[in-house]
């Protein structure tokens, strides 16, 4: 396929663009780590809200997105649970509120806030730091692999005669310009350019959504797909059988051995809003949590990521789906006897969009990959150069010496994820690794961080040690089991390992307890930190919206649903449902208006934050 002189100039406009953000903002960047890794924390909720939605709508998640899309219809709608997508329904309501009163710049740093200075708290923060870097490096190889896959289809230059050689050195070329730019500009070039980017996504989306309108109608794509395809709704199976339409898409459904829905469906449930619990992650997710100017502004930003993201980016997705299921299942030919779906977006990209859009196409979705690629680089170094080599090593050195460490750590990371990315091939494993197994050791840890006192920082190293031993472990004792369900298992060895350890070792320093209760004021089983508290101010008040938040929880959740269809459903044109879709995000955004929304504080009243304290030498 060749590139018109118009689709050139606009990747040429696009990469020069980002890449002089980069080195523009280097300058303020550098002034110190703050600046570096959480922007100075003066980026108003809404440019951390659009970056942060930039940031999720990587383009290996699109692919992937696009082939559950396309062979599991609208029932699609539920696996991103497994991510879990509504975590942000989690963080909107109260969970940002309570980091971002932490003060702290990093994950690990949270900890030394949680559980103070002893022993404990040190093999916390440690454990923190290298769970962190897995996760990173998990990412990094699954963002390589996807824009490897794209670049290879969608532009005309053979790199190599291998297959999979080719992905590969593509994927290494767009990895070292992404890399260029974070390194240089840190968080304020990540939210600058994903911004940019965000508005080119944006375009793009809706405008193939149109065209996909424009070029199938519903009668047309009624026999394409089998019964039941079009619906969310689904019964103790899938129900969903491509029997004479496409019988790839059966063979599919039985490799991930999804058939089972509704088990499948309780346990991405179950396990979403357990990791949803626990809080975000110790990457990009956190970062920009702790890098809004006050915590009513986390709260504003992690909403508002819903609704300038979801409409959109399903429109991309649906219209992808609605072209390709209409026109290329002729393209889609089984190798080994089965089809490698994650081709089917760049696939419909290069036989359906034309010169012009087909540029802006290609910059959009390497604008996806490259903001969500950026983000993740830029979490690294900060664990590593904050939490590690300034901490424990040269706690006392310029502003300055930081930062260009921080630019080599980026390198490094950047070396070791895409090593790692050269052994996988497929997206869809890829997810389920870290969904599963990954997340399956990080939960039990980090939910009861929030709720129980009496759970101490030998107890987070021990819940996280034994969840890092079974993650390993769990697959060779049953390889034949699927990730997604060896995750129970993973989770009870790592609860065990948690409560066990808690229980055997004294509590942590009442004082440090204290602080960390007063500051962020979570609910749950605080009782005797909050009666010491109340001894020495009666005025100290328990936080009594344990209820209000969790059924403002669900009511988002189903608010963010209805966000999610009403994409699809509207490049479907099933306008029925439509109407459905809209009544439930109207509902559901007059809800949150007066319940959530109107109910935020940055602190609970009559209470000033400390800045967290140097950590001793």
């Amino acid at each position: 396929m060749k590139l018109s002189t118009l689709d050139i100039a606009i990747l040429a406009v696009y990469f020069a663009i980002t890449l002089f953000a980069g080195f523009w903002i280097s300058r303020r960047a550098s002034k110190s780590l703050r600046n570096y890794f959480l922007g100075g924390n003066k980026v108003p909720w809404y440019a951390l809200g659009l970056s942060n939605a930039s940031g999720m709508f990587d383009v290996s998640g699109t692919m992937v997105m696009v082939a559950w899309l396309f062979v599991y219809g609208l029932k699609s709608v539920w696996i991103p649970w497994m991510w879990p997508v509504f975590n942000q329904v989690f963080m909107m309501v109260y969970l940002s509120i309570w980091l971002r009163r932490s003060g702290a710049m990093t994950g690990a740093e949270w900890i030394r806030f949680r559980f103070g200075e002893g022993p404990g708290s040190h093999l916390s923060h440690l454990i923190v730091v290298a769970y962190a870097m897995l996760i990173v490096l998990g990412f990094l190889a699954y963002g390589f692999l996807g824009i490897g896959k794209f670049a290879a289809t969608m532009l005309p230059w053979q790199l190599s005669a291998t297959p999979a050689m080719n992905d590969n050195l593509y994927g290494l070329i767009i990895i070292a310009i992404t890399t260029v730019y974070v390194v240089k500009g840190g968080m304020l070039s990540v939210i600058f350019t994903e911004i940019f980017q965000f508005v080119v996504m944006t375009i793009a989306c809706v405008w193939i959504g149109v065209i996909a309108m424009q070029q199938v109608s519903p009668e047309l794509l009624a026999t394409k797909v089998p019964a039941g395809w079009d619906s969310i709704w689904f019964g103790r199976t899938l129900n969903l059988d491509w029997t004479g339409i496409f019988e790839a898409a059966n063979v599919q459904i039985q490799k991930d051995e999804r058939n089972l829905f509704s088990l499948f469906w309780s346990i991405l449930l179950v396990k979403g809003w357990l990791l949803s619990m626990a809080g975000p992650r110790p990457d990009y997710d956190m970062q920009r949590v702790l890098s809004a100017r006050s915590p009513i502004e986390a709260a504003k930003m992690s909403g508002f990521v819903n609704v300038v993201l979801l409409v959109p980016r399903y429109m991309l997705i649906a219209g992808l789906t609605v072209l390709a299921l209409a026109f290329l299942t002729g393209q889609l030919t089984p190798q080994n006897g089965v089809v490698d779906f994650d081709k089917v977006l760049p696939l419909v990209m290069r036989d359906f969009v034309r010169p012009g859009l087909f540029g802006l196409m290609i910059a959009a979705l390497l604008a996806a990959f490259m903001s969500t690629y950026a983000a993740t680089v830029n979490a690294a170094p900060a664990y590593i150069v904050n939490d590690i080599y300034k901490r424990y090593f040269n706690p006392h050195g310029h502003e300055k010496t930081y930062v260009r460490l921080s630019y080599v750590v980026s390198v490094v990371v950047v070396i070791i994820g895409t090593v790692i990315g050269f052994g996988n091939t497929s997206l869809d494993n890829q997810v389920e690794w870290i969904t599963s197994a990954l997340f399956g050791g990080y939960i039990a840890s980090n939910v009861l961080k929030w709720y129980w006192w009496r759970f101490n920082s030998y107890g987070y190293f021990g819940g996280m040690a034994t969840g890092l031993v079974a993650m390993a472990v769990v697959p060779q004792l049953y390889p034949d089991l699927p990730e997604l369900y060896s995750f129970p298992l993973i989770l009870a060895i790592s609860f065990t390992g948690c409560v066990a350890v808690s229980l055997l070792t004294p509590p942590d320093d009442l004082e440090v307890l204290k602080r960390f209760y007063l500051q962020v004021r979570p609910w749950g089983f605080w009782r005797p930190v909050h009666e010491a508290l109340v001894a020495e101010n009666p005025q100290v008040k328990a936080n009594p919206h344990f209820g209000r938040d969790m059924t403002n929880v669900v009511v988002a959740i189903a608010w963010q649903t209805a966000l999610t269809t009403t994409g699809i459903y509207l490049v479907l044109q099933d306008w029925p449902r439509v109407a459905w879709s809209l009544a439930i995000v109207v509902a559901g955004t007059v809800w949150l208006k007066f319940r959530w929304y109107d109910q935020l504080e940055d602190y609970p009243s009559g209470f000033s934050p400390q800045p967290l304290a140097p950590s001793p030498e």
